[in-house]
């Protein structure tokens, strides 16, 4: 499998990338985890977000989660508001 997803990023994530969404290539066995050392390394000040989550298809997902294809991927930092 070499297909590639779209990752949507929002609030810090968006202003960090200057990206409302990036592609990552997909393969094969491709965890969450695995997805955000791929983002960290494209995009390295991601690596300073302490509590970055990630949604998959809606759902908060683990960094074990497997990826597959078409799945929707979200990452969503940490609110602030007062």
């Amino acid at each position: 499998m070499n297909s590639s997803v779209s990752v949507l990023l929002f609030g810090i994530t968006r202003e960090l990338t200057g990206q409302s969404a990036v592609s990552v290539p997909l393969t094969e066995g491709i965890s969450v985890g695995d997805l955000l050392g791929q983002l960290h390394q494209n995009y390295p000040a991601l690596a300073g977000i302490r509590s970055l989550l990630v949604a998959v298809n809606g759902e908060y997902a683990e960094l074990e989660h497997i990826l597959a294809d078409h799945d929707e991927i979200a990452l969503i930092p940490p609110v602030s508001g007062g």
